[in-house]
């Protein structure tokens, strides 16, 4: 579970950085806590279905799409 957490964490920091966003403009976006967004990315804590969904939006993205990637 703890490997799940850091590995969509690092797609998603993958996905930001690709984007050439900050963490700040990633959450300005979408009403989301950078700090809530860095927890996620370092793979501390498990992201909420809502939050996840506002990252994937602001990436232009479906969740679906979203949470393709492999370990």
């Amino acid at each position: 579970m703890q490997d799940d957490l850091k590995y969509l964490g690092l797609h998603i920091k993958s996905l930001r950085k690709a984007r050439k966003l900050t963490i700040s403009a990633l959450c300005y976006r979408n009403n989301l806590e950078p700090s809530t967004v860095s927890r996620i990315e370092q793979g501390l804590v498990e992201a909420k279905y809502l939050t996840l969904l506002k990252i994937a939006k602001a990436f232009d993205m479906s969740l679906d799409e979203m949470l393709k990637f492999d370990k």
